[in-house]
């Protein structure tokens, strides 16, 4: 047993997808609630348009605490969304 204190666990992290859906206009995740995961020690990366249809410019997200990302945030320990992920081999 070793008497060195254990390396804290990196944060858990949030990833936040723009929808696939052409007519949804909503986001998993506002600016507001961004800030409130981040206060609770989560990482969240949002990905870069995200919330553009609900209102939401990435720098808004940004500001937040959020990282914001060209690509797509599936590799995130969670993955938020409204609406189901496509199907694999659909393009995204």
């Amino acid at each position: 047993m070793s008497d060195s204190p254990e390396a804290p666990a990196p944060p858990l992290r949030i990833g936040v997808v723009a929808e696939s859906t052409k007519a949804e206009t909503r986001v998993a995740l506002t600016p507001e609630t961004v800030r409130k995961a981040v206060d609770l020690g989560y990482a969240v990366t949002v990905e870069s348009g995200a919330g553009a249809r609900a209102g939401f410019d990435d720098a808004a997200y940004a500001a937040a605490g959020a990282e914001v990302s060209e690509g797509p945030v599936w590799d995130a320990d969670v993955v938020v969304a409204i609406n189901a992920p496509p199907s694999p081999g659909t393009g995204r």
